[in-house]
């Protein structure tokens, strides 16, 4: 099987398992790879979702060999491996450990968090291939990081280490060789740790928040946390009332 899906203490993990050719996405692993991401935003056991790869590597994209026997890796409506279009409801952590090249990084990308080994390198070398990185690469990275760094790798196609993304605010954590996975189940735990409903409504603010005109933005922010005031108000009023001495 070249995806692996498992669900433990509210974190969902997408596991690509093609290590003979580094994670790189066919038809059959873009599919799963969609099913279980859709299986894991609509499980109401699951709070967190973490993407990573065996044996060693995130994923190097698109796998070539297949594309060229006329394989689909992308979806029409979600993008690429069923992600990188897709509108999430759930945190999704990447979880990056060798390479994350070209579709692989346009994957994390479309996560909310990435975490890394020191290991790890990230390229978008699709022009060398007479192809441009349209999976998000070209329209996240500019965003993501300060437009020039985000030209010179686009443009180059070279690779650049998870300290150098970080350094620029890419990724929130780097960590050993080999602890990816395991740092980014504690980052998930930290979320779980908060209240899911407020955990939902804040990540669709930051999501859909970048293009909101000034004029209009809090009145945006306020009608989509509207449903957590009133339960949120309860709670106080009980928490206050629990510290009142007995009258």
């Amino acid at each position: 099987m070249a995806v692996h899906y498992q669900v433990e203490a509210g974190v969902a993990t997408v596991t690509i398992d093609r290590p003979e050719v580094r994670n790189a996405i066919d038809q059959a692993t873009a599919h799963a790879v969609s099913v279980s991401i859709g299986a894991a935003d609509a499980d109401d056991e699951v709070g967190v979702i973490l993407i990573t790869g065996a044996g060693g590597h995130f994923s190097v994209g698109m796998d070539l060999e297949a594309f060229l026997r006329g394989e689909l890796t992308h979806s029409p409506i979600n993008g690429f491996a069923g992600l990188t279009q897709r509108v999430l409801g759930k945190p999704m952590i990447a979880a990056v450990e060798g390479s994350a090249l070209a579709g692989g990084f346009e994957m994390a990308l479309a996560c909310d968090m990435i975490v890394a080994a020191e290991n790890a390198r990230f390229g978008l070398g699709q022009t060398r291939l007479g192809l441009v990185p349209d999976a998000g690469g070209l329209l996240r990275l500019p965003r993501q990081l300060p437009p020039k760094i985000a030209a010179e790798i686009i443009l180059t196609g070279e690779t650049v280490s998870s300290a150098f993304l970080a350094a620029h605010g890419l990724i929130n954590r780097v960590v050993p060789h080999g602890e990816a996975l395991s740092a980014a189940r504690a980052l998930a735990a930290r979320i779980l740790a908060n209240d899911p409903h407020a955990t939902r409504i804040s990540k669709r603010v930051l999501n859909e928040s970048s293009d909101w005109p000034a004029s209009e933005m809090f009145a945006r922010q306020d009608e989509i946390a509207a449903p957590l005031l009133a339960p949120a108000a309860a709670r106080l009023t009980e928490k206050a009332g629990e510290g009142k001495p007995p009258g």
